[in-house]
C-alpha cells in the first residue's frame, strides 16, 4: 500500500518541484522507500513525471522499487494497492513469454497492460489506483478499482492557478502541496457535505480538484490533455446470474472463502478487525480456518458501557480460537490522539476519527496489514434502511394521488405539530423528516437520501448559504443523482436500496474514511466483502435468499459464522462508534464550542453562525434527536478549513 503523484506537460524544473512536493506530502502513506522518475521529452518538450512512496507488503527487497520501468518498452508506473490474483496472472504471462525480475505485482501489471492492454484492467482481482506512463502512445493512464478502495485524485490546466499541466496524487492536500491550486472551496462539494456527512464526488472539497471515479480510466495526453474517461465496471443488477439457488449460494460461498484467502497473503505482520458483530466475525472465522496458527484479531474497549462490545468480540475470538487483544481507548487517550486523528482528514467527514484510533492501535501492536468486516451490511442488508425505506416508498405509493405541494403543506403541519420548533433546534433525525419524506416525489433514490442526511431541509435551508446547495439533486452533483436514479428505477426495493448503501455509504464514506485514517499511520486495511467477484455472486442470488429475514444477514452468517455461538449476535444492530457525545459534553466541551462559535469562521464556510450556535446549544441541552454527528460534522468542516486554509 503506497502513495502514487505526478504530473503531465512542459518538462522541466518546475515540474520535478511540484512532484517532489506531492511526494513528500505523502510520505505517512510509504515511509519504507520513496521514488522519482521523469520521461524522455517529446519532441515538443512534454512528457511525464511520476513520484510514489511505498509501504512494502508483498516482495520487501529493493526489486519492488517504484516507480518501476519496463526496460525495453520503456513504460513506467507509480501503482498503489493489492492485486491478490498477481500469481495466476504472472504464471499465464509467463506462458506467453514475458519473464520477470520481482515477485512484485506492480511488475506484473506492467506485463497485463504490454499483453493485453487497457482490457486488462478486467482481470485484476483486488484494489488499487495507478499512473501508467506509455511512451508508445505518449500517453498517462490513470485506473481505479472497481469500487473505488483506493483514491486517486487530480486537476487539469484549468484548475491551477500558474502554467499549464496536468496533476495527480492519491490525495487532496497532496496536490495543495504544489501551491499551483487556489485554496478555494468548492460550493457543490460542501452542499453535498452538509447534506449527508461525507463529500460526494467526483467534486472534492477544493474548486479545481476532482477524484477519478470507481471503476473508471482517465487517459492523458502529454500535453495535459485528457483524452477519454470510461467506465470499465459497474455494478451488477439485480439477479444477473442464470444458477439455481443452490448453486448461486455455493458460488458465494466459493467467492466468500476465496476472498478471504486472497487477502491474508502478506510478508509483513497481518491482523483482524474484530467488533463482535457478524461482519467482522465472519471475516476473522473464515480467516482462521484457512489459517494454520492462531490469527490475531483486535478490538477496541471503553470506560462508557453502553458503547464497549469488547464482550462480544471476546466471545467470538476464544470460539475461533484467535489470539486476541483487547485495546482501551479511554477520553485521555482520545483527546491526547485527537489532533493526529484530525490530521488524518484528507477531506472533511464526520466519522474517520474512530477508524483512526482501531489503526493506530494495531499499528502500535506491530502489524501492517488488517482485514476489515467492511461492506457486509450494505452487500447482505443489515441496515434499518433495508426495513424502513421499502415500508416508506409503500406509503408513498398510496400517497401519489395527492398533489406534491399538499403533501408538503401536509408534512410540514404534522411536523409543527408534534415536533414544533419552539426555543430550540427540532428532531435532526429520520422521525424528524417525516415532513421531508413525505414531501418527496417517493423514489428510492430520494428517500434514501432524505432518511440517511445529516439535517431536515428546513434546518438546511437556515443553516447554509445558498449557493452550493442550490445545484444538488438529492444531496449530490446533478450528473451522479441522474446516473443513480436510472440504474435503480427498475430496481427491486431491497437490491435498489443496497446499491445506494454501497455507492454512497460504503463508495463515498466508509471506503475513502478507511484509507485516509489506515494510510496517516503507515496500515494497510483489506476489505473481503468489497471484492469484486463476490459482488456480483450475490446480485445473482434471488431477493429473498439474500436478504430475508431483512436485517438478520441470515446467510453471511450461515456461512461465514459456523461454529459460533448464534447468540452472540442476537443483539440489536451497533456500529462501531466512539462515545465522541460524552466527551463534547465533557473535556472536548470548549475545544468544540470554541470553533463552532466562531462567526468568522462559520462565514468562510458557508454556515449561519446563529443556526451553528443554536444547534450547538441544543445538543449541550442534550435536545431529543440532536446527535453528535450533526455537531461534529459541522466541527470537522471548520477545523479543516482553518487548518489547510481552504474557504469560499
Amino acid at each position: 500500500m503506497c502513495g502514487i503523484a505526478g504530473a503531465v506537460g512542459s518538462l522541466g524544473p518546475d515540474l520535478d518541484k511540484a512532484v517532489r512536493a506531492m511526494n513528500d506530502a505523502q510520505e505517512h502513506r510509504g515511509p519504507d522507500d520513496v521514488g522519482f522518475w521523469g520521461s524522455s521529452a517529446t519532441a515538443e518538450g512534454r512528457g511525464c513525471v511520476l513520484g510514489h512512496r511505498r509501504l512494502s507488503i508483498v516482495d520487501l527487497s529493493p526489486l519492488g522499487h517504484q516507480p518501476m520501468i519496463d526496460e525495453e518498452t520503456g513504460v513506467a508506473i507509480s501503482y498503489n494497492g493489492e492485486i491478490y490474483n498477481f500469481l495466476s496472472l504472472r504464471e499465464e504471462l509467463e506462458a506467453t513469454g514475458h519473464r520477470f525480475v520481482s515477485q512484485c505485482d506492480s511488475e506484473v501489471l506492467i506485463k497485463a497492460w504490454l499483453e493485453w492492454g487497457q482490457a486488462c484492467l478486467s482481470r485484476f482481482e483486488g484494489m488499487f489506483a495507478f499512473a501508467l506512463w506509455d511512451p508508445r502512445v505518449e500517453a498517462v493512464f490513470l485506473a481505479r478499482d472497481r469500487m473505488g478502495i483506493k483514491p486517486v485524485y487530480y486537476a487539469t490546466s484549468d484548475g491551477l492557478t500558474e502554467g499549464d499541466g496536468f496533476f495527480f496524487a492519491s490525495e487532496v492536500r497532496a496536490l495543495l502541496s504544489t501551491g499551483r491550486i487556489a485554496r478555494r472551496m468548492d460550493p457543490v462539494a460542501l452542499g453535498t457535505y452538509l447534506r449527508n456527512g461525507f463529500i460526494v464526488g467526483p467534486n472534492t472539497i477544493v474548486e479545481g480538484i476532482r477524484q477519478l471515479p470507481a471503476g473508471s480510466v482517465l487517459r492523458v495526453e502529454a500535453d495535459g490533455h485528457v483524452a477519454s474517461l470510461d467506465r470499465y465496471w459497474s455494478l451488477p443488477g439485480s439477479a444477473v446470474g442464470t444458477e439455481d439457488e443452490t448453486d448461486a449460494v455455493a458460488t458465494v460461498r466459493e467467492r466468500l472463502e476465496s476472498a478471504v484467502a486472497q487477502r491474508l497473503i502478506s510478508d509483513v505482520p497481518l491482523g483482524i478487525f474484530l467488533s463482535g458483530g457478524v461482519d467482522s466475525s465472519a471475516v476473522a472465522a473464515m480467516a482462521q480456518r484457512v489459517s494454520d496458527s492462531p490469527v490475531k484479531t483486535f478490538n477496541i474497549s471503553f470506560d462508557e458501557a453502553r458503547y464497549d462490545e469488547s464482550s462480544h468480540a471476546a466471545a467470538v475470538a476464544r470460539a475461533i480460537g484467535s489470539d486476541h487483544r483487547e485495546i482501551k481507548l479511554s477520553e485521555e487517550t482520545f483527546l491526547s490522539g485527537l489532533p493526529g486523528a484530525l490530521g488524518s482528514l484528507d477531506q472533511p467527514t464526520f466519522d474517520a476519527v474512530n477508524t483512526f484510533f482501531v489503526s493506530r492501535s494495531v499499528r502500535e501492536a506491530g502489524l501492517t496489514v488488517a482485514l476489515a468486516g467492511t461492506g457486509g451490511d450494505e452487500l447482505f442488508g443489515g441496515y434499518r434502511s433495508f426495513h424502513d425505506l421499502p415500508r416508506a416508498r409503500k406509503i408513498m405509493k398510496a400517497l401519489r394521488w395527492v398533489p406534491q405541494s399538499w403533501r408538503k403543506k401536509g408534512g410540514d403541519l404534522l411536523v409543527n405539530t408534534f415536533l414544533g420548533r419552539g426555543d430550540g433546534v427540532p428532531p435532526q433525525t429520520r422521525w424528524g423528516k417525516i415532513g421531508d419524506l413525505i414531501s418527496t416525489d417517493g423514489s428510492m433514490r430520494d428517500l434514501y437520501q432524505v432518511s440517511s442526511g445529516m439535517f431536515t431541509n428546513r434546518f438546511l435551508d437556515a443553516l447554509s448559504a445558498p449557493g452550493g446547495s442550490h445545484a444538488l439533486v438529492a444531496g449530490m452533483p446533478a450528473s451522479r443523482a441522474a446516473e443513480l436514479g436510472a440504474r435503480i428505477a427498475n430496481a427491486p426495493d431491497l437490491h435498489g436500496v443496497s446499491e445506494l448503501e454501497l455507492t454512497l455509504f460504503l463508495g463515498e464514506r466508509l471506503l475513502r474514511d478507511t484509507d485516509m485514517a489506515s494510510m496517516a499511520v503507515s496500515l494497510e486495511v483489506r476489505v473481503p466483502f468489497v471484492d469484486h467477484r463476490l459482488i456480483e455472486a450475490v446480485a445473482a442470488l434471488p431477493e429473498a435468499r439474500r436478504f430475508e429475514p431483512v436485517g438478520s444477514k441470515a446467510l453471511l452468517r450461515e456461512l461465514g459464522t459456523a461454529g459460533i455461538d448464534p447468540k452472540i449476535f442476537d443483539r440489536p444492530k451497533a456500529g462501531f462508534e466512539l462515545p465522541i457525545d460524552v466527551w463534547c459534553r465533557g473535556q472536548l466541551r470548549e475545544q468544540v464550542g470554541d470553533t463552532l462559535s466562531d462567526p468568522e469562521l462559520c462565514s468562510q464556510v458557508g454556515l449561519d453562525p446563529e443556526s451553528v450556535s443554536d444547534l450547538w446549544r441544543a445538543f449541550c441541552e442534550e435536545r431529543p434527536g440532536i446527535y453528535w454527528s450533526r455537531i461534529w460534522a459541522l466541527y470537522v468542516l471548520m477545523w479543516w478549513s482553518r487548518e489547510y486554509d481552504v474557504s469560499l
